[in-house]
Formats: C-alpha cells, structure tokens, sequence
C-alpha cells in the first residue's frame, strides 16, 4: 500500500487584474508526517521563479472548508459556492488561491482513508525520531 497521496488541483491566482491565471499545484500526504499536508506551486508560478511547497495542518485545510481558519502564515476559508481560498502570507508579501472545494473534500477522503482522522499518533516512528535526533546532536 502506497504511502503518499498526490493530487493535482487547478489553483487561481488572485490579482488585480481582473483574470485570475490558472496555476497547476500539487496537494501531498505522506502518512509518515500523518498531520502535515504540503501544497506545491511550480517555478513558472512564484515571484522567485523556484518550485514553493507550504507544508500545513491537515486539520486546517478540513476545517477551512467550514469556514475561516488559521491566524499564521497559512489561512484557508470558504469562498462562495464551491471554491476555497488558502492565503498563504510571506515576508516577500501575500498570495491568494482559490481551489475548487471539491477537488479538496476528495483529497481530504483519500488521506482519511490512509489515515484516519485521531489515528496519526499511530504512524508516527518516535523511536526512529529520536534516534536521529540524538545522534545528530552528538
């Protein structure tokens, strides 16, 4: 059984101008990080002209589908019918998202089914962690 889970998701960019450009992104779940979900932006994308991946709750991107979640550097809320927007917030400045909420509620399922939703803990290979964690400081 596969470890990972990826989708890819049209994502729009909000601008000020009034067409928002389409941008391919990609969700990951990887269920040896059990809490943690990244978004991945492609180089032609980003203001740096490099590949940006933002790594956040699973909890998060659940709950933004209800309404507004998160006070840091990622937020997510509903937006209209059928989209979400994920505000990503860096020191360079802030980038606006919309996804399709549907495409979000069906990669949400695919990671629950991996991984159920209370049942994290269980992936997690403290042993290993803290082995390396220890021989790093040595």
């Amino acid at each position: 059984m596969s470890t990972v889970i990826e989708q890819a998701v049209e994502a729009r960019l909000v601008a000020a101008a009034p067409r928002m450009p389409t941008i391919p992104a990609k969700l990951r779940y990887d269920r040896r990080d059990p809490f943690a979900i990244r978004m991945t932006f492609p180089a032609p994308a980003t203001l740096e002209g490099v590949e940006v991946c933002w790594t956040f709750s699973r909890e998060l991107l659940a709950a933004g589908l209800q309404g507004p979640e998160g006070h840091g550097d990622v937020r997510v809320r509903p937006y209209g019918y059928g989209r979400t927007v994920l505000e990503f917030h860096a020191p360079e400045g802030t980038a606006l998202v919309h996804v399709r909420s549907g495409e979000i509620r069906e990669f949400l399922k695919a990671t629950r089914d991996l991984v159920p939703v209370g049942r994290e803990h269980l992936q997690m290979d403290l042993d290993d962690g803290l082995a390396r964690l220890m021989r790093d400081a040595c």
